[in-house]
Parts: C-alpha cells; structure tokens; sequence
C-alpha cells in the first residue's frame, strides 16, 4: 500500500518498547536496536524527534489506583521517561547520531530544559530531540505530550511504534480474526473510541492536520519502510 511520505516527524515510543522479553526496566540490546531504526531513518533524509513513555519503570494511573495521589504519582511517571529518555539517547549517541534530550521539568545536570526554538535549532542542525517529562503537567499522558510536540515542532506526522502493525476492531492478541484498519478518520477513532491515543492526543493531531501512523516498531526495517510510504501501518488522518 503506498502512502504519503513524511519529512520531519516526531516519533511515539511507550516505555514498554525498551523492555524487550522483560517485565520491567530497559533492557540494553532491544533499545539498541530501536536505536538503529531511528538511525536508519534517519540516513534516508527524514529529521526526527521523540517521546518516550516510561511505563517500564512506573505508569502513573496505575499508581494512583494503588493509592499513591494522583499528581504525585504523575510525577512520578515523568521522572521515568528522563531516564528512558537518556537510555536512548546514549544508544542513539553509541551509533553516532548526535542527540538532545529536552525535559519539561527542569534538571539541568542531566538534559536541557525544553525550550522550543532550541528544539528547532537542533533539528534543523541535524540532531535528534528526544522530549523527555511529558508536557510537565499531571493528568496528561505522553501521547498528549507527543502530539503537543508534534504539532509545536511542525512535524508532518505523528508515529507511533507498538508491537503491532496498525490499529484493529479488536485485540488481535485475543481475537484471531480481528479486522486492521489501513486508513481511519479522526473522527471515528473518537467516536468508536478505538485504542489508538489517549482522545485528548487525538484532538490535538486532529486540530493540527497531524496524521497519526501507527506501525509495529519491533519489526526490523519496519520505520524506515512505513516513512518511505510503504509497509503495513495504520495512518489516522482528517477525511477527505
């Protein structure tokens, strides 16, 4: 299937890619090979920015539902994607790509602040921007967080690696015969409330002429193929 190609764009990965076969933490060689796909999308032309989850290590609603207050544990979950944050920029750097990472709250021994014309400064030098933090506020998810960048960093679209090739009418994990989507509207992916982001992520892409492709980063080769304008993806896009 061919599809639109993209330039710039801004790349959603949740903490749980970096686990590998674990159940908790990074784990060095899966985000060594992340690592690499980002690199080779990058040797194809296309300037590239992140937002990584940090679910691995804690998810802040699910602490919040274990007693933890909600805000507390959203600070949490932030801290959480710094350090997933460093973890790939350290891969990204160990393969020679030159990397920044941007936190919405400030730690300035260990990444910049994010401030966005530094962000654009550094993608139009050639770096990769890894946004770290989420947007800095609780009660937002990082797929919030993604599309704010993504439409802050003017980016062409939004893509978001899983560990499935697209977006389906039901988990295909637990239903064999579950149908995938090749294109969505935004407004059946509200209306149906399809898991794709979180509704407020959607709008946000929505509002902003932001598709939203989502493809299964694990397969190797598989970024580089889907921003080419091919590969098996689902791309959530305005209707025409």
């Amino acid at each position: 299937m061919n599809r639109l190609r993209f330039h710039r764009i801004l790349l959603k990965l949740s903490g749980e890619a970096l686990m590998g076969d674990g159940q908790f933490g990074i784990d060095p060689d899966t985000v060594a090979g992340l690592a690499g796909e980002v690199a080779a999308a990058k040797a194809a032309g296309h300037e590239l920015c992140l937002v990584v989850g940090g679910g691995n290590i804690f998810r802040g609603i699910a602490g919040a539902a274990k007693g933890f207050d909600r805000s507390t544990a959203d600070y949490m979950g932030m801290l959480a994607t710094v350090m997933n944050a460093l973890a790939v920029q350290n891969a990204l750097e160990k393969v020679g790509i030159d990397t920044r990472v941007q936190s919405a709250i400030p730690m300035a021994s260990v990444c910049e602040p994010y401030v966005r014309r530094r962000a654009m400064r550094h993608m139009e030098k050639g770096r990769i921007v890894i946004f770290a933090a989420g947007t800095g506020n609780p009660y937002f998810t990082t797929d919030t967080a993604a599309a704010l960048r993504a439409a802050e960093m003017g980016c062409d679209a939004l893509f978001k690696g899983t560990s499935v090739d697209g977006v389906y009418d039901a988990d295909p994990k637990k239903v064999p015969t579950a149908k995938r989507y090749d294109q969505l509207a935004f407004s059946r992916v509200l209306a149906d409330d399809l898991k794709v982001m979180d509704a407020s992520a959607v709008a946000l892409c929505r509002d902003n002429n932001i598709p939203i492709v989502v493809f299964n980063i694990r397969q190797p080769g598989n970024l580089a193929q889907v921003l080419a304008g091919q590969g098996t993806a689902t791309i959530v896009q305005t209707e025409n």
